[in-house]
């Protein structure tokens, strides 16, 4: 058991450095979102869309979009500034963690495990080439890491949700 908690740390701190300037596609399973939102579920689980605002403004719209659905803000997280608060630098990169407590319990009465990876959350970033993006965990990549069963439409409603809400908050 020791020995698997620096394997997922280092899984957990590769995706989160992974390069966000991969090629997107259109998810098939995000068509009624916006046609022209790039999506990915790349193999790390993420699901990826260009941003065409700065990552504060990516951020406070996302903030404001939940807010205005009832969603639970749980922290906002400025990693750029608390980089910055141990003399290092780091490219403008914020996280947001969020929710709705009927969502996230009916996932952790189907798989309690599931609750490592809740509340969710949304990265926002800004790469060399100074492209802001905008990233979320795919409630599918995370259905098959916990072997969740049994919430199917709630796996779909928030996949929903969350393209929805990201697509909003990144595109113009």
């Amino acid at each position: 058991m020791i020995k698997i908690i620096p394997m997922v740390a280092f899984a957990l701190l590769a995706s989160s450095c992974a390069s966000l300037g991969q090629n997107v596609q259109t998810s098939k399973d995000n068509q009624s979102v916006k046609e022209t939102a790039a999506y990915a579920n790349i193999g790390d689980g993420l699901v990826t869309l260009e941003s065409d605002y700065s990552v504060k403004e990516t951020a406070d719209r996302f903030e404001s979009i939940i807010k205005e659905k009832g969603l639970t803000l749980f922290t906002r997280i400025d990693h750029q500034k608390n980089a910055e608060g141990v003399n290092l630098e780091l490219r403008p990169t914020e996280v947001i963690l969020f929710g709705n407590p009927k969502a996230g319990t009916k996932l952790m009465q189907c798989a309690q495990n599931v609750a490592i990876d809740l509340p969710q959350k949304v990265l926002i970033s800004e790469n060399a080439d100074k492209k802001v993006y905008l990233s979320y965990n795919s409630p599918d990549y995370l259905k098959a890491r916990h072997n969740i069963q049994g919430c199917d439409k709630v796996i779909s409603d928030i996949s929903t949700l969350l393209g929805k809400l990201s697509t909003v908050a990144t595109t113009n």
